[in-house]
């Protein structure tokens, strides 16, 4: 059995597409979506995520303002810009890209952003809203692969599903969708004993972990969906070094599971999409007088 692939790719123009519908009718209604994203430091990968966001805004019609700062850059700095955007009713969205410099406290960050700007998910009243099933701007990250499952007919509810790491990017909110759809969900980390006996027994198996390779076709249960949300490159000695590849053994998994997720291609693009998602239902608020 070979698995059928999950093709973010393919899902993200779909969605793309419609978004783009949306956008241009807020702005025929004087509300063009904007996004504005910080960026601080020199990270080259941050520097490509920020690109790839910036580039996605402008296909989809949101006008995107980038702000950027050096590596040593003052937070007072940085938080007053965030205020000011705050105050912006042009901007709907606020994005600082992580990680930062080790001279900001990144809760502070964070928390500085309007709640109704806030349309990466990371802000703490709209993680309290996730976790008691309120409306609130959801992790682009957890909400795009959530919207793979919808897309890809993958039964949620009375599934078990195994998250496998912990952050608060990734893990748990992630955690939290699944239990509000209907799943029973296990969260594995670095303290787990066993993993493997928690994943065999995954009808979906979400893997955050950062770690290349990490998870085989041994460990993955007959006909499962595997989503991998790993962003890494194969180590030095490998046939395939130096390229992308995710937390899960792909070519091994896919012989053994019912669906999967391809890195590059799977769950990165939803990630941005969801990011334009988050963005458009803020203008929205904002063009019917909400926040």
């Amino acid at each position: 059995m070979t698995a059928r692939i999950l093709d973010g790719n393919a899902l993200s123009a779909k969605l793309r597409g419609e978004l783009a519908g949306q956008a241009a009718e807020l702005a025929a209604r004087g509300v063009p979506p904007g996004l504005a994203v910080i960026l601080v430091g020199d990270n080259p990968a941050s520097a490509v995520y920020v690109r790839n966001k910036v580039a996605a805004c402008e296909k989809a019609g949101i006008r995107s303002l980038k702000f950027d700062y050096p590596q040593d850059a003052e937070p007072a700095a940085v938080l007053a810009r965030i205020a000011a955007l705050n105050d912006d009713p042009a901007v709907h969205g606020i994005l600082v890209q992580l990680p930062l410099p080790p001279q900001f406290d990144e809760k502070q960050v964070l928390e500085a952003i309007s709640v109704g700007k806030d349309v990466d998910g990371f802000h703490a009243e709209n993680v309290g809203r996730l976790s008691q099933g309120q409306p609130a701007f959801f992790p682009c990250t957890p909400h795009g692969v959530m919207k793979m499952l919808e897309y890809g007919d993958i039964p949620v509810s009375g599934a078990d599903a195994v998250v496998v790491g912990r952050s608060n990017i990734v893990g748990k909110p992630m955690a939290m969708l699944l239990t509000q759809a209907g799943a029973t969900v296990t969260v594995c980390h670095s303290k787990t004993r066993d993993l493997a006996a928690h994943t065999r027994r995954a009808d979906i198996l979400v893997v955050a972990i950062g770690r290349a390779l990490a998870i085989g076709a041994e460990m993955v249960k007959p006909g499962a969906t595997v989503i991998d949300v790993g962003m890494n490159r194969f180590p030095d000695g490998h046939p395939k070094a130096g390229k992308l590849c995710g937390d899960v053994d792909f070519e091994a998994a896919r012989e053994v599971a019912g669906a999967i997720t391809p890195v590059p291609g799977g769950v990165g693009p939803m990630t941005i999409t969801m990011l334009l998602a988050n963005t458009i239902e803020s203008a929205r608020r904002a063009a019917e007088g909400r926040r």
